[in-house]
């Protein structure tokens, strides 16, 4: 099992999400008799999101994508492949149906070599780091918010991954992982 990160092996979490524009109160503090409101239009933008985070140095490696399906994971995994030239990746993540998907096996099977897959157990969303980040990326972009389109959402996501790219620290401090 590897443990930390050498250079030829690193050890990611990844997962899939989707930031849609529904519009979530939070607790939050406003003034007495004057209850928060979010504005809505009636329909729902949304971004989905693939991404890595190593805990050993709090590095980020996220995909924006239209859907979260086989296809493209299958882009994601090709991204992760570019990002970590000659190094075994061993990917934890869940057992959604997308990362069992004929196509990603037949993938893994033909030039997935770099690839270790380790699944967690069936609903075990603690168990994964990155859940943390997705919490921490939607209670900054979307709760008590109103985004008025897609890429309203997008612009938002995006200061908030350039954010995190800057203090990795902070990551790693964020999803429990500091030491």
């Amino acid at each position: 099992m590897i443990t930390k990160e050498t250079e030829d092996a690193v050890l990611l979490y990844i997962d899939e999400t989707h930031i849609r524009s529904y519009h979530v109160l939070r607790s939050t503090w406003s003034e007495v008799g004057r209850q928060k409101q979010v504005p809505t239009f009636g329909h729902h933008a949304h971004v989905s999101r693939f991404g890595a985070v190593n805990v050993h140095d709090g590095e980020t490696v996220l995909h924006q994508t239209t859907a979260a399906n086989a296809a493209t994971f299958l882009d994601f995994l090709r991204m992760l492949k570019e990002r970590y030239l000659d190094c075994l990746m061993v990917l934890v993540l869940d057992n959604a149906r997308i990362h069992h998907a004929k196509m990603v096996k037949e993938f893994l099977r033909e030039e997935g070599q770099c690839f270790h897959f380790i699944y967690l157990p069936p609903y075990s969303p603690q168990l994964n780091p990155i859940e943390r980040l997705w919490k921490w990326l939607k209670d900054t972009v979307i709760a008590n918010v109103f985004h008025k389109d897609r890429n309203d959402i997008i612009q938002a996501i995006t200061r908030f991954v350039n954010y995190i790219h800057e203090r990795p620290e902070e990551v790693l401090q964020r999803l429990g992982c500091a030491g």
